[in-house]
This record gives C-alpha cells, sequence and structure tokens, in this order.
C-alpha cells in the first residue's frame, strides 16, 4: 500500500485508542475489535480475546481489504471503506481508518449489523483522529520504527503456510 511509512505508537496513543475501542464494544455490543495496518500487522486488541491466531487473522484481514480495494477498481470505485462478512453466529465488519489502518469488528447476534455500521461511523471518525495525529507527529519528528522491507512477502508465505498452495 503507498505510504505504509513508519509512524510512532505513544503510550497516551495506545491509552486512548484502548479507551475509544473499549467504549465503542460497550456502545455496540461487539465482541471483539482488532486494529490492523494496511501491511498486515496487528496493531491491537480489544474486548473478548480472539479463540484463534490474531497474527495471522490480521495478515488475513489486511489481504481482503487489499483485494477488495483491487475488485472497487475494476468496477470504477476508488475504493471500498468497508466491508461485511456475515456468518451463520459469528460476522465481522472491516473498516478503513485514514487508508492505512483496518478496524475489524467481530460480533455475534448480540447484536445487529444496522447497530454496528451506526457506532463505527463514530468509532472510525475518533480513531482518524489519534492516527492522523500520530502520522503528523511522526512526519515532524525523528523517525520511528519502520515496516521492514520484506514483511509482505512474509505476510504471504504465512499465508501460504496456513493453508498451503491451492
Amino acid at each position: 500500500m503507498a505510504g505504509a511509512s513508519s509512524w510512532s505508537f505513544e503510550e497516551r496513543d495506545f491509552h486512548r485508542i484502548e479507551r475509544i475501542l473499549q467504549s465503542f464494544l460497550y456502545d455496540a455490543g461487539a465482541r471483539c475489535a482488532l486494529l490492523v495496518d494496511r501491511t498486515g500487522q496487528l496493531v491491537t486488541t480489544a474486548g473478548e480475546k480472539p479463540e484463534f491466531d490474531s497474527v495471522a487473522f490480521a495478515s488475513l484481514a489486511a489481504a481482503d481489504f487489499s483485494a477488495n480495494d483491487q475488485l472497487a477498481t475494476m468496477i470504477g470505485e476508488t475504493e471500498f471503506s468497508s466491508l461485511f462478512h456475515q456468518g451463520e453466529k459469528e460476522s465481522m465488519y472491516l473498516a478503513d481508518v485514514v487508508r492505512r489502518v483496518i478496524l475489524v469488528v467481530l460480533f455475534d447476534n448480540r447484536t445487529t449489523l444496522g447497530m454496528i455500521r451506526i457506532k463505527v461511523k463514530a468509532v472510525v471518525r475518533e480513531l482518524s483522529d489519534v492516527f492522523s495525529e500520530m502520522f503528523a507527529r511522526t512526519a515532524a519528528g525523528p523517525q520511528g520504527p519502520r515496516v521492514e522491507a520484506g514483511f509482505a512477502d512474509e505476510a504471504e508465505d504465512e499465508i501460504d503456510r496456513l493453508f498451503g498452495d491451492l
């Protein structure tokens, strides 16, 4: 993804994000929220601890979002800012945050898609403010940690390892 350069994450940012996500989960009735950067790195989770490998999940969620960006381009859209996947018991909603981070919300039948969509709009605005400040601070100051150049290749290898060569 273009713009997947480095950015610094300070303790105060973490606390703000944690507060925002916990409040969102409570208000929306969702089980879990994950923040994933567009390169597939897990940023943080909130709510119920996932019963799966959250690092592998983050890579797959980023790949899913990227694939849908390509589908959007093919039909003449610049992007899809959100995605929804419905299962029999569990569902997930993915939303773009400042084109660099993906909010993944896991929820079950204790809430509705409508409630998730309403609450996601507000939480994306709040998270966008936090991340925009972080990105601006990083651009103005010394460089923070960088995403390794080969991370995308490593993520692809991990996907192949998990699912085999299809």
